[in-house]
């Protein structure tokens, strides 16, 4: 019986969670390194065959780490990537960190646990550890940076070693505890349950720098802004994100319950990509791309009298062409993915001749991660969590997000037994409303 978690459960102090021992295993959701071919020759490359759960060994701490009891994490397409073994397999990941010897020869497992998510508790602290404290309330940001390459200290995104926790890197998300860098950990918001918390990190703090920050499309007042896949993780932050910072979004979806969501998110404008002959993937017809591309900008004209000012593309080559095309002259395609395909094709004749820019965009600083943090903490941006499964289910889960059923983010609850807990400021919950909050759980 793991009596830190039954502690944990029962809201104990930091007094009582130093005094319990740490489990020298536990429940994750892992891949083996003896299934990386498992899916060779077959054309469904289905998650739950590859998704496991079971106990693992417990890392030991580095000095500048903390050991994390997991409340809840969430599914981002990172993880169907890594349980794909696609592009490549993430051991490989794992076998070159461990190349920089030290702490991160821990990584090279024959297990992998994943997940790029996670809110929950911390309950020890490396040697090295200032800032944090047993018993503290914590979102977990995805980025490890290494402190000690100069780019770093410009831009963590920047350096040429920073991994995508629990991609990347070994120990993830999808567990009852996980181990990260003490430069991962922000407040948790308190007006937030645990699996509302979860959702938001990776996603939230990646379209925050897409749009907002220094280093994205810089949205200004005014902007119209083409969002691809509206109703998915990335796209219903966006929405927000440009409904705050007054423009105005306009979101493409591929069925009306994910209209209903991007419009319940703010979304002014929201178009079916089939109505636009958007049904699959048109890259490897230049025609057919600027035709879609003239439909698409006929519409939006009619609707808002010009061109979009920036694009928001995640989807990649399905879209990208279609991207590029339809952008106004000397407008931003800001991308950060490619989860239809990363091999993009586009005419670069209205690249160049119009002055329009594509910039890349990956994951956030903890800076951003900070900002975007407060943002959601003062009830300005509101979780997308449409579902929460156990962890038990995290398979099932991964395969909704693997197949695009899924709206928002998918939370699966680790520690916590069940949906609802973990919020400590109740009298700002209620002044946002439960049905702010959860704008995206009761879409069918």
């Amino acid at each position: 019986m793991d009596t830190m978690r039954e502690a944990l459960i029962g809201d104990a102090g930091p007094e009582d969670i130093r005094r319990l021992d740490v489990p020298a295993d536990y429940r994750a959701a892992f891949l083996r390194i003896e299934d990386t071919s498992m899916f060779d020759g077959v054309a469904d490359r289905d998650v739950r065959k590859s998704l496991h759960v079971g106990t693992v060994p417990m890392p030991e701490l580095a000095p500048d780490e903390v050991l994390v009891a997991v409340m809840a994490s969430a599914v981002n397409y990172n993880t169907v990537w890594s349980a794909m073994f696609s592009p490549i397999p993430t051991f490989r990941f794992l076998r070159q960190f461990a190349r920089e010897g030290g702490w991160a020869s821990r990584h090279d497992l024959p297990q992998h646990v994943v997940g790029s998510d996670g809110a929950g508790i911390i309950v020890r602290v490396g040697a090295g550890v200032r800032r944090w404290q047993v018993g503290d309330h914590v979102a977990i940001h995805p980025v490890q940076v290494d402190d000690q390459e100069h780019a770093t200290h410009d831009d963590a995104m920047m350096g040429a070693e920073q991994r995508a926790w629990g991609f990347e890197t070994n120990f993830g998300g999808l567990a009852d505890y996980t181990v990260v860098r003490a430069s991962q950990l922000l407040p948790k918001p308190a007006h937030l349950t645990w699996e509302e918390a979860a959702v938001n990190t990776l996603c939230a703090s990646t379209a925050y720098r897409m749009l907002v920050g220094s280093h994205g499309a810089r949205l200004k007042q005014g902007d119209v802004v083409l969002i691809w896949g509206a109703a998915g993780g990335l796209g219903s932050y966006a929405i927000q994100m440009v409904k705050n910072g007054g423009g105005t979004p306009i979101g493409v979806v591929s069925s009306e319950r994910k209209a209903e969501a991007a419009r319940r998110l703010g979304c002014d404008i929201v178009i079916d990509r089939n109505e636009i002959g958007l049904t699959g993937d048109v890259s490897d017809d230049p025609q057919q791309v600027i035709e879609v591309g003239k439909r698409l900008g006929r519409q939006i004209r009619a609707e808002v009298g010009r061109d979009p000012d920036i694009v928001f593309e995640h989807t990649g080559r399905a879209t990208f062409g279609v991207s590029v095309f339809v952008v106004r002259r000397g407008g931003i395609v800001v991308t950060c993915g490619s989860s239809s395909g990363y091999q993009h094709t586009y005419d670069n004749r209205y690249l160049w001749m119009k002055l329009k820019t594509v910039m890349g965009s990956h994951g956030a600083n903890l800076q951003e991660s900070l900002e975007c943090t407060r943002l959601i903490a003062d009830g300005r941006i509101m979780p997308v969590m449409s579902a929460a499964y156990p962890l038990a289910e995290v398979g099932e889960a991964c395969r909704l997000v693997q197949t695009n059923q899924q709206i928002g983010k998918v939370a699966v609850l680790c520690m916590a037994p069940s949906a609802g807990l973990g919020v400590t400021d109740a009298a700002l919950r209620d002044r946002i409303g439960n049905d702010r909050l959860m704008p995206l759980m009761d879409i069918s």
